[in-house]
């Protein structure tokens, strides 16, 4: 019987506390915590004792502990690059939190070096592991609502404290970074990767210097389409929505769905008659560690979805033209 996998984290972020680390629990035969590291040491301390594990100071000393197999990199989008490429060098595997870099030519190259150093390097976007999106494919599959036409998914977020890091440039702050890579990545899960970008535009705060919310449309093969909004300055948003050439299918709290929650999904035929089909509770972020934890064991490197997103991301960014948004 294989040992679990040995985690330690880098920094004691929200997402890490909240959902992460409560997910790795879970999962005991697969995976374990065995350090925490923060640069103010006494929140490494209370995270640490919490779980029962070794607290560091820096990062750089739990890197240089040979007990820990693999990291769990929360830090902001912007340190990304940097650290992800010095736990590699350090050879450990990472599962660092969405998105895996700032842009398409660093997620390659770090993509890469994990490659040729025969380490696993995952992005922790975690909806996707969720079962109700299986279940939804397996209805477009089914011929449900016919031929598949277009998606439409939004995520937007009521605006943030002042001095989130959400408003920082420097640490790669943005919506688009932080609320469109969920919409691109539903896109990509339904519609494939060949989609491109058609238009797109972005709010820009001009005095943080970050996009506060944006839209998208993507087309792909045989003319369907991705139409993609999220924002961080309005009421919340969290569905998608697949139409087909006889019906559709909604998915509400499609990004952010509680492990305790039941999930409904809602298929209206063409005659407009709509009905919810409810699911199975389930915890994404458990398979998603599960899932990394299996990719770790078999040397199989995940797919291509996290290149294919930065590429989308960059894109949008390009063909965006800006529109002012007040500073919040």
């Amino acid at each position: 019987m294989l040992s679990p996998l040995r985690f330690g984290v880098l920094g004691v972020a929200d997402i890490a506390v909240r959902r992460t680390l409560p997910a790795l629990a879970t999962i005991p035969g697969e995976a374990a915590l065995v350090a925490v590291a923060s640069r103010v040491l006494p929140r490494a301390v209370e995270l640490a004792d919490e779980h029962g594990v070794r607290a560091y100071g820096s990062y750089a000393a739990l890197l240089a502990d040979p007990a820990v197999d693999a990291v769990y990199l929360p830090l902001p989008a912007g340190l990304h690059g940097p650290w992800i490429e010095r736990c590699l060098l350090a050879g450990k595997h990472v599962l660092a939190e969405k998105p895996l870099a700032v842009d398409h030519a660093t997620t390659v190259r770090l993509l890469r070096l994990a490659a040729g150093r025969s380490l696993v390097l995952a992005e922790n976007m975690t909806f996707p592991f969720h079962s109700q999106h299986a279940a939804v494919s397996r209805l477009v599959a089914q011929g449900r609502i016919g031929e598949l036409c277009s998606l439409h998914a939004s995520f937007c977020v009521p605006p943030r404290p002042d001095g989130d890091i959400r408003y920082q440039a420097a640490l790669g702050g943005g919506s688009l970074l932080d609320q469109g890579v969920y919409p691109v990545r539903a896109a990509l899960l339904h519609l494939g990767s060949g989609l491109r970008v058609d238009s797109a535009a972005l709010r820009h705060d001009p005095v943080r210097d970050v996009d506060l919310g944006g839209t998208a449309r993507l087309r792909g093969p045989g003319g369907v389409e991705a139409r993609l909004e999220f924002g961080m300055d309005g009421e919340y948003r969290c569905h998608y929505e697949l139409t087909g050439t006889r019906g559709s299918i909604r998915v509400e709290r499609a990004f952010t769905t509680p492990p305790e929650m039941t999930p409904q999904v809602w298929l209206q035929s063409g005659s407009g008659a709509s009905h919810a089909l409810e699911l199975g509770a389930d915890d994404q972020f458990a398979r998603c560690l599960s899932a990394f934890v299996a990719q770790v064991r078999t040397g199989v490197a995940p797919g291509g979805d996290s290149r294919h997103q930065a590429a989308l991301a960059d894109d949008i960014r390009s063909a965006s033209y800006l529109t002012s948004g007040s500073s919040l």
